[in-house]
């Protein structure tokens, strides 16, 4: 290690049988030497360092939507694929997960943190906030907030399409009763392996949307729908037309989007002043299979993603 590098006290070097390392992997204390991104606190004035995380690709929706909104920003995205889903682990061991990504991204030198999985953020936000010394933005009460402003605060109810592990929280029903809003929130567990399968625009995935939207509608005439997961941006067309197929005007909320919204609010100020002289770059850590995070990360954030360092966060 050079003497410039912090020292850590996780991660280590995935290594071949051989015991030389591959080429994509990258183990935690190298992976903090020189890189693209600014240098944290060389220069206030310059780029910020913005650290994505997610339990896996989903993710990559809300990276899409910052890259869009704050463009010039460096952005380190860590998916922890070899440990989801978070849904299925306890609220101790999610909060561990998400503790050890958090401390990485902040380590590797970001200065602020989104985020992008709603599972962690439902269980485990509290605890990355207290973990790490920089600015941390969720994605439930940006989207909580995307819908109060939508329906110009004239309240009403809000249907929301999330996993089976958010529902069960009910941290978004919390969210939007501090707005004012009456939430019903539907378990949409058949919408992420389709997603993943690439199934965006197939009929299978209309007659899955319309068995979902038609036990919802049945129960409640929202005003609005927000999309509570990070892969159903992907799908939030066919949740739309499908909506109006079954008589319903609801607006569509996409909580991605509304995350990088709030991001933008924050750092909007610096990304004006340095859009046009600074390009935007992004780096991308996966903690297994990087080979399917390319594949199915570039269908997430709708651009190839050339290179993924492999990871190992520990057990």
């Amino acid at each position: 290690m050079r003497k410039d590098e912090p020292e850590v006290s996780h991660g280590r070097l995935r290594r071949e049988p051989d015991g030389k390392p591959p080429a994509t992997s990258l183990d935690l204390a190298s992976s903090l030497g020189p890189t693209t991104a600014p240098a944290k606190g060389k220069d206030p004035s310059g780029p910020p360092v913005i650290g994505v995380f997610d339990s896996g690709f989903g993710g990559l929706t809300v990276l899409r939507s910052l890259l869009a909104r704050i463009p010039s920003a460096h952005y380190v995205y860590l998916g922890d694929t070899a440990r989801l889903p978070y849904g299925a682990k306890s609220q101790a061991t999610i909060a561990r997960y998400a503790v050890e990504s958090a401390r990485f991204l902040e380590q590797r030198g970001c200065q602020y943190l989104v985020i992008a999985c709603n599972t962690a953020t439902a269980l485990a936000l509290d605890e990355i906030r207290l973990a790490v010394r920089i600015p941390v933005l969720g994605v439930i009460e940006p989207g909580s907030q995307a819908v109060s402003r939508a329906l110009q605060d004239a309240g009403g109810d809000v249907l929301v399409l999330a996993t089976s592990a958010t529902v069960q929280s009910h941290a978004y029903r919390e969210a939007c009763q501090q707005m004012g809003l009456r939430a019903f929130e539907l378990a949409c567990p058949l919408l992420v392996p389709l997603v993943e399968e690439g199934w965006t625009d197939h009929e299978v995935t209309r007659a899955v949307l319309r068995i979902y939207l038609s036990q919802a509608l049945a129960i409640c005439r929202p005003r609005a729908v927000l999309l509570g997961c990070t892969h159903y941006p992907l799908i939030a067309g066919a949740i739309e037309a499908m909506l109006r197929e079954l008589g319903s005007d609801a607006l569509v909320i996409d909580s991605a989007k509304a995350t990088a919204e709030a991001a933008e609010a924050t750092l909007g100020v610096w990304s004006a002043a340095h859009a046009a002289e600074i390009k935007g770059s992004f780096e991308c850590f996966a903690t297994d299979s990087v080979e399917k995070f390319q594949r199915l990360g570039s269908l997430f954030l709708g651009q190839p993603i050339a290179n993924v360092h492999l990871l190992d966060l520990g057990g």
